[in-house]
């Protein structure tokens, strides 16, 4: 189960170059349910998300190169491509991402343990608006944008 909130960012945080980053390009075979393709840096998965919008069912498994490669193929849309940052939050991680494609958007998740811990949460000053509930910004709907 993932239990997320997703937030626009109002500025970037300051060194954010001293943060891991990875490059992620995903490609959507299927967006209901969802079915999404996944190179992350030298990593590959399929990943099967269920419904909802804080709160969904989420299955990840491994693929090689070329099964990405072929399966990227069939993908429905354009492919998402972004640079992730995960910034350390306490026990949590934010995941900061920089979208190349959609050009200029940034958005930056936090996954929790719990739906109390995700409905308690404060957000750090530098997120803006909190996308949570709109389905605009599931990676799974930009593919036609």
């Amino acid at each position: 189960m993932e239990i997320e909130r997703k937030f626009l960012v109002k500025k970037l945080p300051e060194h954010l170059e001293t943060y891991p980053c990875l490059l992620i390009e995903q490609a959507y075979l299927c967006t209901d349910p969802v079915v999404r393709v996944r190179r992350q840096n030298d990593d590959y998965y399929m990943t099967y998300k269920g419904r909802g919008l804080m709160e969904r069912e989420e299955y990840n498994l491994p693929l090689n190169a070329a099964a990405y490669e072929h399966l990227k193929a069939k993908a429905d849309g354009r492919t998402i491509t972004k640079k992730r940052c995960c910034i350390p939050l306490g026990e949590l991680t934010i995941e900061l991402d920089i979208f190349s494609s959609p050009e200029g958007l940034v958005l930056a998740e936090v996954e929790f343990p719990t739906r109390e811990a995700a409905l308690s949460f404060t957000p750090p000053e530098w997120f803006g608006e909190d996308v949570t509930g709109d389905s605009r910004y599931h990676n799974s709907n930009m593919i036609g944008r």
